[in-house]
Parts: C-alpha cells; structure tokens; sequence
C-alpha cells in the first residue's frame, strides 16, 4: 500500500509537488494522471527514495521513503519512463546481473521466471539492443519484478510503443495489479480507463481529482457542462445559443459538432432542466441532452478546467522543475 500525506517538493522558487495526498491500495492499478509536467515523475522519484521530499510525508508497504528508505527501496519495483538497459547483453544476462547486485537467490532461476512472467522467455538469450522497443519495455519491467516487490512504480511504460505492443502491455500491467500495489502513470487517458481500478489526477503540482473513474464520472454528472443535440427547425443553431446562453444556470455555451456544449454558472447547478424547458416552450425538438463528461478524458479535462477557472496564479512550471532533477 502507499499513503501520501501533504507531500511536497521545491526546486528553489518552483513548487512542483504541492501538498497532495492520496493512497494506492494492494491489489489494484492506480493510475496517476496528468498532462507533461505536471508532477508525476517528481512524485515517483520522491516515492521510490530517488529524490527526498522537501515537506510532507509517504509511506511506501508501511515504511516511511525518507527516514526507511532503503527498506522502501527493498519492496519497490520502479520502471521510469527511459529504461537503464545494458545493450550488449543477454536479457537473461542482465538480469542475472541486477539479481546479484540486490542479493537475490537462485538468480538464473529467477531471471527465467520474471522473464516468463512479461512474455520474454523465449528471447532471454538476445542482446538486448536486437529487441524492439517493446520488447526492451518488457525487460525493464521484468527488472522491476526481479525482487518480487510488494509495490510497482511504473513510469509511462508504453511512451513510444506500437498499438499492438502497447495492447500487450496493458494485459501485463493488468495482470499484475492483482497480486501488487500497482502505481501506473500516463498522460494517456483512454489507456488509464482500460487499465485502472483508480485514478489520481494531478495538473500544475496539485491532485484536482481522485477516485474510481465511475465514482467521478458522476461526480460530474452532477453540475458539469452538458451537451444539447437540439432541432430548431426553420431557426438557427445560433438561436438556440442564444437562448441557452441567457438562461440563469448557464455561465457560457458555445457550437460544437455533435451540438451545443452549456457550462453551469456554478459547480453544483446543473442546467438541463432549464434548457429541457426552454427546449419546450420554443417547440423545438429535443434530441439528446446529456452530461458531457462520459469518459476518462472529458473528466479530466472538466477537473482541469475547473482548476484553472479557480486558480488565477501562474501557472508553476513543473516541467523545468523536473528537468533540473534529471541534470
């Protein structure tokens, strides 16, 4: 299990973590998400004893990433978004290295069965630099299974992979989630939904959002734009713009392809009454009326949208933050 607790971490003037709090639990996929920058790899590094944090607290299988780090480090399995790969050796080779280097037993052994575990066993005798990009993904992650950890950290693991390789890849993340505290991060958001129990979502160093995908979806539901499919016969799409977008629940609208997309003048007022009525006192024909956020990344961009609404600070530039760290 992890626990996050007000973690924070500055790069001098820079916030790029900023007092988040959330918890993965043992036997599910947590996604966390969020755009290029937003925190996600400054918050892995901090929860795999990479980087120290400069306030708040995690626990990582009930060890604390900054006074036990070592022990947190005995009980994560961490693949970042580049792999560290040996490329003139075997895979098997390599991981027979990395199992002496961490006092594993039985090394050959093992390397063989975590090779079996990503689908690799029969190329456990390549060099690593004649294997596909998706291939040499499978052979990180089997890296980070090496020590059969109690967590897995997962760092964008199909950035740059083919759909099919990406397909395979979820199956195996999937997998592994059942017997593993598994964090996966991607800015991907269809990807998540496919994969993850729960999400996480992080923008500008800050979490905007977290639970089940389901459990925010209606969240949103409640009180969030709403889309309007609506025959005005002999008047315009125009006009009926114009009338949503007069009506007191409705702070903005605008024209998009499937209809026209009402925002709610305030968070927890939902709209479609008011539009459904004025739908009838015009006599004009109401086709479809519905929440817009209906998947993963329509929540997300609702959540982040929202935020940026509230938040009239600049915008922090975690990205500069996290490109310090690597240099």
């Amino acid at each position: 299990m992890i626990e996050v607790q007000e973690l924070t971490k500055k790069y001098g003037a820079v916030t790029a973590v900023d007092a988040i709090s959330f918890t993965a639990q043992h036997g599910q996929v947590t996604g966390f998400l969020g755009p290029n920058g937003a925190g996600k790899t400054t918050t892995m590094r901090m929860l795999t004893g990479f980087t120290p944090p400069t306030a708040g607290k995690a626990l990582v299988a009930g060890f604390d990433v900054f006074e036990q780090s070592m022990e947190v480090r005995k009980r994560v399995g961490y693949l970042p978004e580049n792999v560290p790969l040996y490329r003139d050796m075997t895979a098997r080779g390599y991981l027979m290295y990395l199992a002496e280097i961490r006092g594993v037993r039985h090394r050959r052994d093992r390397a063989d069965a975590v090779l079996k575990r990503v689908g690799l066993l029969d190329r456990a005798d390549s060099r690593i630099r004649t294997l596909s990009k998706g291939m040499r993904q499978r052979v990180g992650l089997a890296q980070a299974l090496l020590h059969d950890p109690q967590v897995l950290i997962l760092d964008e693991p199909t950035i740059g992979l083919d759909p099919l390789q990406v397909l395979e890849l979820r199956d195996v993340v999937r997998e592994l989630g059942r017997d593993h505290t598994l964090l996966f991060s991607t800015h991907i958001l269809s990807e998540a939904e496919q994969v993850c129990d729960s999400v996480v979502i992080i923008n500008r160093g800050q979490i905007v959002a977290q639970g089940s995908p389901g459990a925010l979806r209606g969240q949103l539901e409640r009180g969030g734009r709403v889309l309007a499919r609506i025959d005005t016969g002999r008047e315009s799409q125009a006009a009926a713009l114009e009338a949503i977008m007069a009506l007191p629940s409705v702070a903005s609208a605008q024209i998009a392809i499937d209809g026209i997309i009402a925002t709610p003048a305030r968070p927890e007022v939902d709209p479609r009454r008011e539009i459904a009525q004025l739908v009838v006192e015009k006599g004009w024909g109401l086709t479809e009326l519905r929440p817009l956020a209906i998947n993963l990344e329509e929540i997300f961009l609702e959540v982040t949208r929202r935020q940026t609404g509230s938040d009239t600070q600049p915008e922090p530039v975690a990205a500069a933050a996290e490109s310090e760290a690597v240099q």
